[in-house]
């Protein structure tokens, strides 16, 4: 064993090591308890950063852990490959996406390897690859003929300039966020997918999730948002009756005006005959479509000249268009009872609509509603026949007396999923349209419908639109001129079922086939809070349409989630002559510090010019203040930034990055590799004779065994990787101080360095794999078991013990554990401090506490 850490070459070697044995390749064994570790797969941008790194060695400590507990561990990687940052780049570098996309895989897997993740590469897939979205297209026509897909037009945010449909968070200020075009709301022809129609389950279901954060549960609730009401009918003359949902019926004598969305029929009707209600639905048309834009956006809207009958009081309600209405939600139209709804009220106010308030807290004192709506429940007031009611009576006499007129329903918040996108790098959605038989699913041996890769995207509408020899075939069904579909689908989509196909991504005859079940549903998932909606919502839907096409049995698809916390760092910026932030990289600035280690300056290290502090950020191009993983593996080694991203914090909270924990990750490396050197330089260890062991020796063994016991508890049940590491620093510590050369002192510190290497295994494999070696041990340290606990090396021959004179702290004792009584007294006042403070004084009872305390009462 050398002297000295070298981590380049020991990480290179280990690898090599590990490549050729194929050491990490999984295969299914139903003999074995099977442990499937995933970590969100990445998308291919160029190179890793932090958060990867983060998340990627949580994953990996997982999975090594698991391993050596002896679980069939399959642990895959892989590439969500489709997607606009493609396109941007392929415009910018004029590069065609796929080029592009496949060379920053090639870069970033190196990266990957040369952190040591324990991927079986032989399972690595990519969303891009023919081979893999030839089935989800395959899925896609299964669920056409199952009616579980359809297609309709939908308002969209159209940028006409590029001539596109811009995601909302793609439009800035009402404006393309590349073109700077004015954004339009246009209906165009969109495919979805009947999410709704498992809405209940999708929410139900959540209640088998026992190892998901409670967070996360609650925001897919929210997002599904089941509720309970009433569709109540207002009739309107001369035209069809407008039909609303809601689930506060209590309130329906306080309505004062109806509102519609700028799409509804009312308003276009309006808009003919009323140049002003058409400049306002045009307005409408432009901007985003964000249900949260639509929340925080000012309150606008403009009377039709419609006015709706009252189903209770038959009194005439006026119409309005209002922008805060969506056709896309609901039917396009709300009951407004400005006196008990917020949003209501502001409009109200603005517009000088009356308030009208029929709940209170009491059923009697009118509530003030001057300030802002009154929105809890109570009783009715001014409500006529109905006065007094509380919320359950009032919903259930308002239905009984509207009769026809309403009809109790449950609604979902959540709507259908929109699965077309106007762009070119995705997966091409498997539909040829043709004039005589209508929408043709493409057939199952016509699969996949490839992508064409060698393209130019320019910026504008998609390269798909104008490729006539990709578009133009024959129908499937009559065999005349047809023309394939040009969107493309969601990159959802892709990500959705990706961890299915990690089981069998050989599998060239079917989506999956027997070994999705071995391995599903995932034990562990790993990925970041801002996935907690939308992906996992969609995942857990795509198990359920697998699963009803009868290729999985299990119900959900990811039964333990973990959401790690932001990796942060210092920002610093330099001023512009015009004030501007100019962000500057930490690693180029040489930070000055108070006695505290507070923070109080900076100054570029290039040329000493000060820099200014703006605090700990997310790791962020915009702030330029990400550390590239690459610059720290090359100077510290990949065991030491592992080391650090997992002591540094707790997973699921946020990391600070500091250098300085870096350096100290590397120290205490380094430490390690000299006590292994020390104790291997004393030659041969005799074995542990656990009935000759001295006190001391009994002590040190006995921390041994508390370290691994907290540590494989820290690590298996509570992932708290950093207290696990905590506890093996203070192993060492101990190690340290123990100063015995005996056969069975070194006997007992080869135990505990044994012990120390094991536990840092999944953490820092590559070094613990050499200290393994090197403490006599043959193999691999991936293919040693985690150490059992040996109860009798935690049960003490002594009792630590406080004695007390006059109830008052006086002395420590340590006493043989089969002591009686009278012997624990006698040391206890034979305790040279104890003595002192018996002189001269008459004891008059002796008190002890077994295992606790001897308190002596004098006078």
């Amino acid at each position: 064993m050398q002297d000295q850490y070298d981590p380049q070459a020991i990480e290179t070697a280990v690898q090599q090591r590990w490549n050729e044995a194929q050491a990490f390749k999984a295969s299914e064994d139903p003999a074995r308890e099977k442990y499937y570790c995933l970590s969100m797969f990445p998308y291919p941008s160029g190179r890793l950063h932090m958060g990867h790194v983060r998340n990627y060695t949580i994953g990996d400590v997982l999975a090594r852990y698991h391993r050596m507990c002896g679980k069939n561990v399959l642990q895959p990687m892989g590439w969500d490959a489709f997607g606009l940052p493609a396109e941007n780049a392929a415009i910018k570098n004029q590069v065609p996406p796929a080029a592009w996309t496949r060379e920053n895989i090639d870069y970033m897997r190196g990266q990957l390897q040369r952190l040591g993740f324990a991927y079986d590469w032989s399972r690595e897939l990519a969303t891009c690859d023919p081979g893999y979205y030839r089935w989800e297209q395959w899925l896609f026509t299964r669920l056409m003929k199952k009616g579980l897909v359809y297609r309709k037009n939908s308002v969209v945010n159209w940028d006409p300039v590029d001539n596109t449909v811009l995601a909302n968070e793609q439009v800035i200020d009402g404006r393309g966020w590349r073109s700077g075009a004015l954004v339009e709301q246009r209906e165009i022809p969109q495919w979805f997918l009947k999410i709704t129609d498992y809405a209940e389950e999708l929410l139900s279901s959540l209640d088998e999730l026992e190892h998901w954060p409670e967070a996360v549960k609650t925001m897919q609730r929210n997002w599904i948002g089941r509720s309970e009401g009433l569709r109540i009918r207002f009739a309107v003359p001369d035209a069809e009756p407008l039909e609303v949902f809601t689930t506060r019926p209590d309130t329906l004598m306080g309505v004062t005006y109806l509102a519609v969305a700028a799409g509804h029929p009312l308003a276009q009707q309006a808009a003919q005959d009323k140049p002003e209600v058409a400049a306002f639905v045009a307005e409408c048309q432009r901007g985003g479509t964000a249900a949260a834009d639509l929340e925080t956006q000012d309150k606008k809207g403009i009377a039709l000249g419609i006015d709706a009958v009252h189903p209770v009081t038959g009194e005439k309600v006026p119409v309005w268009a209002a922008n805060f209405v969506l056709m896309s939600y609901g039917t396009g139209a709300v009951m407004s009872v400005p006196a008990h709804d917020q949003r209501d009220w502001e409009f109200a106010q603005a517009y000088g609509l009356p308030l009208k308030a029929v709940i209170s807290a009491d059923g009697e004192q009118v509530p003030d509603i001057s300030e802002a709506a009154y929105t809890a429940r109570g009783r009715l007031i001014n409500s006529g026949d109905f006065d007094g009611l509380d919320f359950d009576a009032a919903f259930a006499a308002l239905q009984q007396h509207l009769g026809e007129a309403a009809e109790k329903q449950v609604n979902f918040r959540l709507r259908d999923w929109g699965v077309s996108r106007q762009r070119y790098w995705g997966c091409p959605i498997p539909v040829i349209y043709c004039d005589q038989c209508g929408d043709q699913p493409v057939p199952e041996d016509q699969l996949p419908v490839a992508l064409p890769e060698d393209v130019t995207v320019t910026g504008g509408a998609s390269p798909l639109a104008t490729m006539d020899e990709w578009i133009k075939v024959k129908c499937p069904s009559c065999g005349g001129d047809a023309r394939r579909e040009t969107d493309t689908f969601d990159t959802f989509f892709e990500s959705s079922w990706y961890y299915a196909r990690f089981a069998c991504p050989d599998a060239d005859s079917a989506m999956l086939d027997a070994r999705a079940d071995y391995w599903a549903p995932v034990d562990q998932y790993i990925g970041g809070i801002e996935h907690a909606i939308l992906h996992l919502l969609y995942a857990r839907f795509f198990h359920k349409l697998m699963r009803d096409e009868g290729l999985l049995s299990s119900n959900e698809p990811f039964k333990r989630l973990l959401t790690q916390g932001m990796v942060l760092a210092d920002s610093w910026f330099t001023r512009d002559d015009k004030g501007g932030q100019q962000w500057v990289s930490p690693l180029d600035v040489e930070i000055e510090r108070d006695a505290d280690g507070r923070i109080v300056g900076g100054t570029l290290k290039s040329d000493g010019s000060v820099v200014e502090y703006d605090g700990m950020n997310k790791m962020s191009k915009s702030k330029n203040n990400g550390i590239d993983p690459q610059v720290m593996i090359e100077r510290y080694g990949a065991d030491t930034v592992r080391l650090f991203m997992m002591f540094a914090a707790p997973p699921d909270q946020s990391l600070e990055w500091s250098d300085a924990g870096v350096d100290g990750a590397l120290r205490f490396i380094k430490r390690l590799w000299r006590q292994v050197h020390a104790h291997v330089q004393g030659g041969a260890v005799v074995a542990l004779d656990v009935d000759a062991l001295s006190r001391e020796q009994k002590g040190l063994r006995a921390k041994v065994h508390e370290t691994l016991s907290k540590a494989g508890d820290d690590i298996g049940r509570r992932m708290t990787f950093n207290t696990a590491i905590a506890a093996v620093m203070e192993l060492l510590n101990a190690v340290s101080r123990f100063a015995d050369d005996s056969a069975q002192g070194r006997a007992v510190v080869q135990e505990a360095l044994d012990t120390a290497v094991l536990l840092l295994a999944p953490i820092t494999p590559h070094v613990c794999d050499q200290l393994w070696q090197a403490l006599g041990h043959e193999g691999a340290v991936i293919d040693a078991n985690w150490p059992q606990v040996d109860e009798r090396a935690l049960v003490s021959d002594s009792i630590a013990l406080v004695v007390q004179v006059n109830g008052k702290l006086r002395g420590r004792i340590e006493v043989d554990a089969a002591a009686d009584k009278d012997a624990i007294l006698a040391q206890a006042k034979a305790d040279e401090n104890v003595k002192r403070h018996l002189e001269g004084m008459t004891l008059r009872k002796e008190i002890y506490v077994p295992g606790k305390l001897v308190n002596l009462v004098v006078g």
